[in-house]
């Protein structure tokens, strides 16, 4: 029993550190940006296809194609939030629109992939997808600690840049005011442009770790969509720390739930989680 539930919680800190990576471009562009991009889980899932094709066609690691594909994917994203700025913010127009917007996008995306792959589910291969690393009664699959770590790190780096450099205490500023900004000669549409850019490339990285850890078809996306907006109102609007303690909390809540009650009962009892700490703690766990 003690062995059981050990490894449900590790199983969980291991899930979660993968949460953390899929909602760290909404901690960034929702709680930091004001920018509700619903169509995140679609360059999530594009992101997974880019590693998947290199992989099939040129042999190259999941997780390099990831890292290599950062500024392409960090250029869309600047490319999108440009026609976001001008179609509706500039304009002043109803929030509804650009939600729309981003719903659009999503769908858009995930026609295309189906249109281009079909619905197969597909694959990647590296060393370290199958085998599993023992420590005494824990076993830690490394397709799922592989991923857990270079979040972390990816997580320190992303909170390293945005406490200790100009340009990321600006995007940690700018949905709060936007006039001081501009008072110190920054242009906030720029600063919105680099963050929601940073957003995107984080999304293409989760991305890969997601073909590492399962095979994806191009509607698996929405199954992350609930999860990554609660994930980032539990750990606290525009708090990095807070997201990756929700995202680990969430993780253990879930794999605890699936391992005594089963499968269908996680989504409640998180979702039940992120109601509960609205109610007790409406900021979030780390929220200003």
């Amino acid at each position: 029993m003690i062995e059981l539930y050990a490894n449900a919680v590790v199983s969980g800190l291991l899930l979660g550190g993968f949460y953390a990576a899929v909602t760290l471009g909404i901690a960034i562009a929702f709680g930091m940006l004001d920018v509700v991009n619903i169509a995140h889980p679609a360059f999530v899932i594009l992101g997974s296809y880019v590693a998947y094709i290199c992989n099939a066609r040129f042999g190259l690691d999941p997780i390099l194609v990831g890292l290599l594909v950062l500024p392409l994917f960090y250029y869309l994203g600047q490319a999108i939030y440009q026609i976001s700025y001008l179609s509706f913010e500039r304009k002043g127009s109803d929030s509804l629109r650009g939600l729309a917007f981003f719903f659009g996008l999503l769908f858009v995306t995930e026609v295309l992939l189906i249109l281009v792959f079909g619905v197969d589910y597909r694959y990647v291969e590296a060393w370290y997808i199958g085998p599993t690393l023992r420590l005494g009664p824990i076993d830690l699959p490394l397709r799922m600690l592989v991923p857990c770590v270079l979040s972390l790190v990816l997580f320190a780096l992303l909170q390293l840049f945005l406490s200790r450099t100009f340009t990321g205490r600006a995007i940690a500023a700018v949905s709060q005011d936007p006039t001081a900004l501009r008072l110190l000669a920054i242009n906030p549409v720029r600063i919105k442009r680099i963050g929601f850019g940073l957003s995107i490339a984080t999304a293409a990285l989760a991305g890969a770790f997601l073909i590492i850890i399962q095979p994806v078809e191009p509607s698996v996306g929405r199954e992350y969509i609930g999860r990554i907006f609660a994930i980032c109102v539990l750990g606290g609007m525009g708090s990095l720390p807070g997201t990756l303690i929700g995202a680990l909390l969430l993780g253990v809540v879930e794999s605890l739930t699936t391992t005594y009650f089963g499968p269908s009962w996680s989504p409640a009892v998180g979702f039940g989680l992120l109601l509960a700490t609205l109610a007790f703690r409406p900021a979030g766990l780390l929220g200003r």
